[in-house]
């Protein structure tokens, strides 16, 4: 059983300013869409908090639901926002998955999907959990993902974003502020 959402917002808000939650509750997913403001072309960016019940749309992950899962999208996939913040090379979360990757040595760790909706994700399985616990752990869940992603600065890098800009940017050896793992 999944526990309630609606203490999901005003846990991930602070650490995903400037983008504005709208709940799921259809589909597999129960929890919060957080998302920058949309494109004139109508792609959409930004980062999931919640839930994940049925494996449905997420076999890929090769899930044991129920689990808790933090993602950063940019949709829709194939589209050109999303080629230059994913699929590229030197893209803004190809490049922070290499960075935060580093700094996450327990698991569950990060995984990067240049295909797929979840584009970086952080996923851990509940059912080992002790159902009253769920609430509890998934909180620490959320919170402890939530900080990785904001110290790695994709969450304002990704708010700060635009099709235009991201088109005639010059592509970096890295992001700023990110530094290579060694090892």
């Amino acid at each position: 059983m999944i526990p309630s959402v609606s203490w999901i917002r005003p846990l991930a808000a602070p650490y995903l300013r400037g983008y504005r939650a709208r709940a799921e509750h259809r589909g597999s997913l129960r929890g919060y869409w957080f998302e920058a403001p949309r494109s004139r072309a109508g792609a959409r960016r930004g980062f999931f908090v919640g839930y994940l019940f049925a494996p449905d749309d997420f076999t890929f992950l090769e899930p044991q639901p129920p689990e808790c899962l933090v993602f950063a999208y940019v949709a829709p996939a194939g589209s050109a926002l999303h080629r230059r913040l994913v699929r590229a090379p030197e893209s803004l979360l190809r490049k922070t998955f290499a960075y935060i990757r580093c700094l996450t040595h327990r698991p569950p760790r990060f995984a990067f999907f240049e295909d797929q909706l979840p584009a970086l994700i952080r996923h851990r399985s509940m059912r080992d959990w002790p159902a009253g616990k769920f609430e509890h752990f998934s909180r620490n869940f959320f919170i402890e993902t939530c900080a990785w992603l904001v110290r790695s600065g994709v969450v304002r890098k990704l708010l700060t974003e635009s099709p235009a800009k991201i088109a005639t940017r010059r592509p970096s050896r890295e992001p700023s502020g990110l530094r290579r793992c060694s090892g």
